[in-house]
C-alpha cells in the first residue's frame, strides 16, 4: 500500500522518491535552488546504506555517476541552469555509452550566472543537449510535488529499460514549494532486472565488459550512432506523455510545461467561468515531444496560445509540431520573475480575439 500524505518541499519529495526507488548513489555539488535536495540526501542515505559525496565540483559529480552507472547501480546528480552547462561532456558520454543516470535540474535564472529565480529558460539545454554528437536524453517535466515524486521512480525505471541517463526539469519555484505527497512503496533491489552490461569483474579471467568511445575501427562509430538512433525511434514511439485539460471545445489552446502549466491552469480555469472556450495542453515529456497529439489539436482549428517562463524556446517545438495549421501566440516572462493567472488571463483573451496586443502573434 502507498504511504500516507507526507507535506515536503518539492527537493526533499525528489530525494525521497530516489531512495524509495532504488537510488543508492548520490553524487552532486552545491548551488541554489537545488540545494535542499543533496541535504536531504546526505542523510537519507546513510539510513539506506548508500553512497553520498560532495564532489569538488560539477564535472566530478557527472564523471561520479558515470562509474557507478557503469558497475550497475542505480545513480543520480542533480543541479541547477549553469550546473548541467557542466556535466554536458558527462552526459554525452552516458548516452554513448549507454549508461542508464537520473540527472535533476531545478532551473534558475539566466544566460550565465544569472539568479536564483525560477525560469524554464535551459528548455533548449535540456531537450537538445548541449554535448557533441548525435544523442537525445528523455526529459520529463513535472508541475508538483507529487509529480515530482511519481516521475523521479519513473526516470530511474526509464534509464534502465533504455539504458541512457534521464533528465527531470523542474525549477526553483517547484523545489522549493512544500505540498502534500504520497510516496509509492520503496522497491525491492533484488528484483530489479539482471544487467549484463556492468563492469563487475572477469569471469575466467576474461573481461565482461569494456567501455570504450573511441570507436575508430572502419565504420565502427558510423553502426553506433545508427543503434542509438534506433533507441530513440523506440523512445518516441512509446514514452510520450502529456495532459489535455478542457481542450475537447476548446477555440484556444495553452500550451505549457511546469510551474507555468499551473498557472495556465488557474488561468484557464477563470475564464472558463466567463464562458470563454480556452483549454490547455501541457507536454510532460519535452524529449520526445508529444508533436503528433498536439498537431491533431490544431487539426481541429483550435488556436495555440504558448506560454513560457522564458523568452520562447518550446514555442519552437510547437511550431514544428502545428506548422501552419493554427495561429500560433506567444507570451514568455525571463529572468525568473512569475506573472499572476490576471496577467494571463489578458494573454488568453488576445490570443482568442486573434489581435496579438498581449505577447505575440507567430508569423510562418
Amino acid at each position: 500500500m502507498p504511504s500516507e500524505r507526507m507535506l515536503m518541499r518539492g527537493s526533499h519529495a525528489v530525494g525521497e522518491a530516489a531512495v524509495r526507488a532504488g537510488c543508492r548513489y548520490y553524487f552532486g555539488y552545491p548551488i541554489t535552488p537545488q540545494n535542499e535536495l543533496p541535504e536531504y540526501l546526505a542523510a537519507r542515505m546513510l539510513e539506506v546504506g548508500g553512497t553520498f559525496v560532495q564532489a569538488e565540483s560539477e564535472v566530478a559529480a557527472i564523471n561520479m555517476v558515470l562509474g557507478a552507472a557503469a558497475a550497475g547501480g542505480r545513480a543520480m546528480t542533480s543541479s541547477s541552469s549553469p550546473g548541467i552547462a557542466l556535466k554536458q561532456e558527462g552526459i554525452s558520454y552516458l548516452c554513448g555509452q549507454e549508461l542508464p543516470a537520473v540527472i535533476i535540474n531545478m532551473m534558475r535564472g539566466g544566460p550565465g550566472l544569472g539568479n536564483i529565480a525560477p525560469s524554464t529558460a535551459d528548455y533548449f539545454q535540456v531537450t537538445r543537449g548541449g554535448g557533441n554528437g548525435d544523442y537525445h536524453t528523455p526529459v520529463l517535466a513535472p508541475a508538483g510535488s507529487q509529480e515530482l515524486a511519481e516521475l523521479t521512480f519513473a526516470a530511474f525505471d526509464l534509464a534502465d529499460k533504455y539504458r541512457t541517463p534521464v533528465m527531470i526539469a523542474g525549477d526553483g519555484l517547484l523545489g522549493q514549494v512544500m505540498e502534500p505527497v504520497v510516496f509509492p512503496d520503496p522497491i525491492d533491489l533484488k528484483i530489479l532486472p539482471r544487467k549484463d552490461y556492468i563492469l563487475d569483474g572477469c569471469a575466467g579471467r576474461e573481461p565482461r565488459a569494456i567501455y570504450s568511445l573511441f570507436l575508430g575501427d572502419q565504420g565502427e562509430l558510423y553502426n553506433h550512432n545508427l543503434k542509438l538512433q534506433e533507441k530513440y525511434g523506440r523512445i518516441i514511439a512509446a514514452e510520450v506523455r502529456f495532459e489535455d485539460y478542457l481542450t475537447d471545445d476548446a477555440e484556444v489552446i495553452v500550451v505549457a510545461y511546469g510551474t507555468a502549466s499551473r498557472i495556465a491552469r488557474a488561468a484557464v480555469d477563470e475564464v472558463r467561468k466567463a464562458g470563454l472556450k480556452i483549454g490547455l495542453f501541457r507536454p510532460i515529456t519535452l524529449w520526445p515531444f508529444p508533436i503528433k497529439h498536439l498537431r491533431g489539436l490544431a487539426d481541429k482549428g483550435s488556436k495555440i496560445a504558448v506560454f513560457e517562463l522564458s523568452l520562447g524556446q518550446m514555442v519552437e517545438d510547437v511550431i514544428l509540431s502545428v506548422l501552419d495549421r493554427a495561429g500560433i501566440f506567444f507570451y514568455g516572462i525571463p529572468g525568473g520573475l512569475i506573472p499572476t493567472p490576471e496577467e494571463l488571463e489578458d494573454f488568453m483573451r488576445s490570443a482568442l480575439a486573434g489581435d496579438g496586443k498581449v505577447g505575440r502573434r507567430i508569423e510562418l
